[in-house]
C-alpha cells in the first residue's frame, strides 16, 4: 500500500507554530479512515493513491482556510509493486537491519 509524507508550511500567518494546522490535517485524515502517524517534521499517511492524492489536497488548503496567504507543501510518496508494503513493515526492516 502507498505510503504518503507530507508537510505543509503556512507562510503569512505571523506565528511560527504549526502546531493548529497539523491538528486540522489529523482530523482530516481521519475522517478519510487513513491509517497516519505525525513525525516531528510531518505526517506519514497510508492508503491507495487515490486516497492519498485527495487528503493531500486537503491538507494543503487547510493553512488559506484558517488564513494564511501563502503555503508550500512537500510529498513523498512510496509505492511498490514487487512485495505489500505498509508504514510498520518498513519500520521493522529498518530495526532488524540495526540489528545485525
Amino acid at each position: 500500500m502507498p505510503v504518503l509524507d507530507i508537510s505543509i508550511v503556512p507562510v503569512g500567518t505571523g506565528q511560527p507554530s504549526f502546531s493548529s494546522y497539523v491538528a486540522q490535517a489529523c482530523k482530516i485524515i481521519e475522517q478519510q479512515g487513513l491509517k497516519y502517524q505525525i513525525t516531528p517534521t510531518g505526517t506519514v499517511i497510508e492508503g491507495n493513491l487515490d486516497q492519498l492524492m485527495n487528503v493531500a489536497r486537503q491538507i494543503h488548503s487547510i493553512p488559506f482556510q484558517m488564513g494564511a496567504e501563502r503555503v508550500i507543501t512537500n510529498m513523498t510518496i512510496d509505492e511498490r509493486y514487487d512485495r505489500p508494503m505498509d508504514m510498520e513493515k518498513q519500520v521493522q526492516s529498518v530495526r532488524r537491519n540495526m540489528n545485525q
